[in-house]
């Protein structure tokens, strides 16, 4: 980092309080884990858990639970504390910004709960979008997105959720996206600052904050950037890769890891550097076999880069 980005971001951080951005530490490494669907039924906590070992993975997505279903859920915990596994996070996915207030309510106690159930299950988060304006589509673009009132409502609502449940374990956080807030290292630091709340964290998914030619050539920059400002508060993070398709307009999609273009060596090397033991989960494959290609190619950058995984010591 230049001198003058490495004092604005330490005085960011100071501004902040609890956080404290980091120049990156090369020799602060961690086995890293590594997580993905598991594409086996989770009804048979044991079978479940034990498939994510077969997979050499050290991270899971949360099965289904219900939140008064203690012995299922007390299974889950012990078939995953057995195997030294972690569960990565209990994904809520809906529009905390519905237009519909009903929908809208009922969507805030969806999350409320998931992060309830998220803390009985050790997960290190529950996470969801901020929510969209979109009245045609629960994650689509809006002009309002990016505003003053979104970004009120993200905080409203989460200080909502993590007052309702006042966690002692799992935190909640936002899912990064190219299209609405937090859209950026600042804007999840602007975030951060206004929740005002201990139990909120940071979820890192690089491809979806690539929105632009400058960020998708140079997603290294990117990933230096955003593990700098928000490495101590990181929780879980996604992995997959992103390909840029010739078109009339800039159209970016996502790809099997190792045929597009982030930076999985500087990914995984900031990974490592973390304070904190994060797990990086596969997604968004189309099937099995492309979450072991993405797998192998995880495992064969870390091999060339001196990275060792959970799975693998």
């Amino acid at each position: 980092m230049k001198r003058r980005t490495a004092l604005k971001t330490l005085a960011l951080g100071a501004a902040l309080g609890t956080l404290t951005p980091r120049i990156f530490a090369e020799e602060t490494k961690r086995p890293l884990r590594l997580g993905g669907p598991l594409f086996i039924s989770d009804a048979d906590p044991e079978a479940w858990a034990q498939r994510a070992v077969e997979l050499r993975y050290r991270a899971v997505y949360a099965p289904g639970a219900a939140l008064d279903d203690k012995e299922r859920i007390n299974a889950i915990v012990n078939a995953v504390r057995k195997r030294n596994l972690v569960i990565a996070e209990v994904g809520r996915w809906n529009n905390l910004m519905d237009a519909d207030p009903e929908k809208r309510a009922k969507n805030l106690q969806s999350v409320t709960d998931g992060l309830a159930l998220a803390d009985e299950l050790d997960a290190r988060c529950c996470v969801n979008i901020a929510g969209s304006f979109n009245k045609d589509r629960w994650d689509g673009p809006h002009p309002k997105n990016v505003s003053d009132e979104y970004f009120d409502l993200a905080v409203e609502n989460t200080r909502k959720i993590i007052d309702a449940v006042k966690p002692k374990r799992a935190k909640f956080a936002y899912e990064m996206m190219g299209w609405m807030l937090p859209d950026s290292p600042d804007s999840y630091l602007r975030l951060i600052k206004a929740i005002d709340r201990p139990m909120f964290g940071v979820h890192i998914d690089i491809a979806n904050m690539i929105n632009a030619p400058d960020k998708f050539w140079n997603n290294g920059r990117l990933i230096h950037e955003t593990f700098d400002k928000l490495g101590p508060l990181v929780l879980s993070a996604h992995a997959k890769d992103l390909k840029w398709v010739p078109a009339a307009n800039i159209h970016f999609v996502e790809c099997v890891i190792g045929e597009g273009e982030i930076d999985f060596a500087t990914y995984l090397k900031r990974m490592v550097s973390l304070p904190n033991d994060v797990p990086l989960m596969i997604e968004h494959m189309a099937n099995a076999e492309d979450y072991d290609r993405c797998k192998q190619h995880l495992f064969k950058v870390g091999e060339e880069n001196g990275i060792a995984f959970e799975s693998l010591k």
